[in-house]
């Protein structure tokens, strides 16, 4: 068996609290539905600013009745420190997710992506730090590698940010790492790398490339490359992400009080090479996508050339072994894509989900 295999036994038969903030979200919400199948309790909280509440109901039909009673919502801002309190009282793992995410909103609005990402992951440490967590994980990102040319990317070899949001991700180390020094807090940044899978927003103009083609390409829509297709990056399922996530709250001996791994598979995948393989996947389906092609447009601003991740610190440390590559991945995720595209109800998309079991 597998560490987190080993983990996942130990936790059906050891109930603790977990507070997952951002829960209605895309990473949040499946950390939800997993926690929920392992028996544990869980306190969600999230104003619904990019989360939706049909997250939490194709939750709620994919778990049991019993499991469900195990959750408490609250609707809250986590830049409001009285809502991060009440919902930090008697947890004892913090998993923060919570953020406004997406390099161009960023750049379109840098005060209040600062406003959600630094402000409020302070106010969530705060709340932590005073309720005595056991730990708080929270998520970092690949953006901090910023223009650091080397590849695979190293978690102690960062260049400078690229964007605003490239900033707040790095604050964030920042903060834990001062809270771990000045208040014993034990803290785990995950830098994630690219994740994608079911209930990923294919909405709005900040939405993900992996959802936002997909639901393009069924539509018929035109489908955008900006730049040459050549960028690369390391695209990672989300249940390996959850998995980085369980491991990293338990770990039992983490090489100091605060930490950052990356969290990826190791691959480069490039975009043209991403787009041959959606539509590989679409078109028996929708034969109209046969001769389909991309439309090349200019690179857009503070996006960065090349990702790789380096897990070796992740693998060693916490026993990190991602079970899903990019194919894996894409193969689970698309009957939910496909199912979401079409306008697919909760129940309807549970029933996909269950059906890929």
């Amino acid at each position: 068996m597998t560490h987190y295999e080993d983990l996942r036994e130990i936790l059906r038969a050891t109930t603790r609290t977990w507070l997952v903030t951002g829960v209605a979200g895309f990473i949040g919400s499946n950390l939800l539905e997993t926690l929920l199948e392992l028996d544990q309790r869980v306190v969600g909280l999230d104003n619904f600013a990019t989360g939706h509440r049909r997250n939490l109901d194709e939750v709620k039909s994919l778990v049991g009745p019993e499991q469900w009673r195990r959750f408490d919502f609250i609707e809250g801002d986590i830049r409001d420190l009285d809502a991060c309190r009440r919902a930090c009282d008697g947890v004892d793992y913090v998993l923060h997710q919570a953020a406004l995410g997406s390099v161009p909103r960023s750049i379109a609005d840098p005060v209040v992506t600062n406003g959600v990402n630094v402000a409020g992951s302070v106010n969530m440490l705060v709340a932590a730090r005073d309720a005595g967590v056991e730990r708080f994980v929270y998520a970092a990102s690949s953006s901090t590698y910023g223009d650091h040319p080397a590849l695979p990317k190293v978690e102690d070899a960062i260049g400078r940010p690229l964007s605003p949001y490239a900033v707040t991700k790095l604050v964030n180390e920042l903060y834990a790492e001062v809270f771990a020094r000045c208040y014993g807090m034990k803290t785990i940044g995950l830098r994630y790398f690219n994740v994608f899978g079911p209930r990923q927003d294919p909405n709005g103009a900040y939405a993900a490339v992996i959802p936002r083609w997909t639901a393009a390409m069924i539509a018929g829509d035109a489908v955008y490359i900006y730049g040459d297709g050549a960028t690369s990056r390391d695209f990672c399922y989300v249940a390996n992400a959850v998995e980085a996530n369980l491991l990293a709250a338990t770990t039992a001996n983490p090489p100091g009080s605060s930490q950052v791994y990356n969290v990826a598979v190791g691959d480069r995948t490039s975009l043209n090479e991403l787009y041959a393989a959606l539509r590989g996947l679409l078109a028996p389906s929708f034969p109209h996508l046969r001769r389909a092609e991309p439309i090349y447009r200019d690179f857009r601003p503070g996006d960065v050339r090349h990702s790789q991740a380096d897990i070796g610190k992740a693998a060693t440390h916490l026993g990190y072994a991602p079970a899903y590559r990019i194919g894996e991945g894409l193969s689970l995720a698309m009957p939910w894509y496909i199912a979401q595209a079409q306008g697919g109800s909760a129940t309807r998309i549970a029933e996909t989900n269950n059906q890929l079991r």
